[in-house]
């Protein structure tokens, strides 16, 4: 194997571990972000993990962040968060999550 092979194969290693330590992040964050409109919605214990839970399953439906977002929008609609507030908490939630998997949380 040359040396060009073996700095090859270490990009696609960085690569693939960046790309599943991302998908662990955006994982993390739409539980987080769960587990927060729960709160709003007045959920706790097993109700407001359920409710993570579809959040997380949301991400699935369409790609980038609009399907959890509007997931959200739609449930917290009547207690007057806007879409620009569950996108702050999105961000402020991302940065949390990557947080605790850096910590090996």
């Amino acid at each position: 194997m040359t040396t060009f092979d073996k700095r090859e194969e270490g990009f696609e290693k960085k690569f693939a571990h960046d790309e599943e330590l991302q998908f662990k992040a955006m994982a993390r964050r739409n539980k987080l972000l769960g587990l927060w409109a729960a709160g709003i919605l007045g959920k706790s214990g097993p109700d407001a993990d359920a409710y993570a839970k579809e959040v997380v399953m949301s991400d699935f439906e369409e790609a980038g962040d609009d399907d959890v977002l509007h997931k959200v929008a739609k449930d917290l609609a009547d207690k007057g968060i806007s879409e620009q507030q569950i996108r702050a908490q999105m961000n402020e939630l991302l940065a949390v999550a990557v947080a605790q998997i850096q910590a090996g949380n």
